[in-house]
């Protein structure tokens, strides 16, 4: 596993969630919703700094058969825009199908609505997409998802 934090990001229509990982990238925890719009990407690159992260994993949204949709060209087009802003933390695409759904289970199972949760579905979003690509990265050894290069899209 290599080290260093890393920062989740849930990228959604009205709202960011984002999450990060302790230094060994064992555990993912939540940190905040950003609200999508102007200062969206200064807000999420602060906490990139504050941690002195070296990687952001955003969350790729797939159809369940693997598709891309609208919204999976959203996030590849914001995750565009966190890498060329970003000068020192590597931004890596991953799959998060369902992590959403999960995140509103999870919530459920804890005796939460959704409609007084919607802030925070985002954050455990945020942390299953991140916890999901440490994990792959623990078992396999190597990074998840594909690494986004800025002006050449993903590899």
């Amino acid at each position: 596993m290599r080290p260093g934090v890393r920062i989740g990001v849930d990228v959604g229509k009205a709202r960011i969630g984002v999450a990060r990982s302790d230094f060994h990238g064992m555990l993912a925890m939540p940190v905040e919703t950003v609200k999508r719009g102007e200062g969206d990407i200064r807000a999420i690159l602060a906490h990139v700094t504050d941690v002195d992260a070296v990687e952001i994993v955003v969350g790729l949204p797939l159809s369940l058969s693997g598709a891309e949709t609208a919204s999976t060209a959203d996030a590849r087009e914001f995750a565009g825009r966190i890498a060329q802003a970003s000068p020192s933390a590597r931004v890596r695409l991953v799959d998060e199908r369902l992590s959403t759904v999960s995140a509103q289970r999870a919530l459920h199972a804890s005796g939460r609505t959704t409609r007084n949760s919607r802030g925070v579905i985002d954050q455990v979003a945020a942390v299953i997409i991140l916890q999901h690509a440490l994990d792959f990265e623990r078992s396999g050894g190597t990074p998840p998802g594909a690494l986004l290069v800025p002006d050449e899209g993903s590899e």
